[in-house]
């Protein structure tokens, strides 16, 4: 059975920022350059076969220090791990989000599944991420870079919770690490650096 470890981008611009990133957004920060260095170092622990990784800069760029680390590995770029498109908040303050849509900002955190900024709401999100998960079936162990959002997702999928039932689990931490199979979690948000 194929292991997913799903890694998050390290901390980006925006993230320090306390900005909406969606599909929009900026590359990393000095800190999560930093976590990336610190999860390709953890990631040596690990017998991985393939890479998968989102198009987005902050993937890339957290994904550069294990390539550097490796003689050859090919990456296989699926645009279906990015984070969910949150529309219009792309690149907006989270307290300027709040300040003009405060009851968008209140239904979304209890729970309801919106779309944020116009954008995609968290089944369509789980949805394009299980698939890209359940197309990867051919190797034994697959790094996948991605985001917050498919993390959440992926995990909820994997255990079968219900829809909405990813809003259960905390947001995993930049460049933290998250195992699954396709019919089970083996671990959730472990950091993989100096945060641990």
């Amino acid at each position: 059975m194929t292991e997913l470890l799903l890694l998050r981008h390290g901390e980006s611009l925006w993230n320090a920022e306390h900005r909406y990133q969606g599909q929009q957004g900026t590359g990393l920060s000095a800190r999560g350059r930093q976590q990336a260095k610190d999860a390709a170092d953890y990631l040596r622990t690990y017998a991985i076969d393939a890479v998968v990784a989102s198009d987005l800069q902050r993937v890339t760029e957290t994904l550069q220090p294990y390539l550097d680390s490796r003689d050859h590995v090919d990456v296989r770029i699926d645009r279906r791990w990015r984070e969910i498109n949150v529309g219009s908040w792309g690149g907006r303050t989270f307290t300027d989000v709040y300040a003009e849509e405060p009851d968008v900002v209140d239904a979304f955190a209890r729970g309801e599944d919106i779309a944020r900024g116009g954008g995609e709401t968290f089944s369509q999100l789980r949805a394009r991420v299980w698939e890209a998960a359940r197309d990867i079936t051919d190797f034994k162990c697959v790094l996948v870079v991605t985001h917050g959002g498919p993390i959440r997702v992926a995990a909820a999928s994997a255990l079968r919770l219900s829809a909405g039932g990813e809003m259960a689990l905390d947001p995993p931490c930049n460049c933290s690490l998250t195992v699954l199979h396709l019919d089970g979690l083996t671990s959730y948000n472990v950091p993989t650096g100096t945060d641990r």
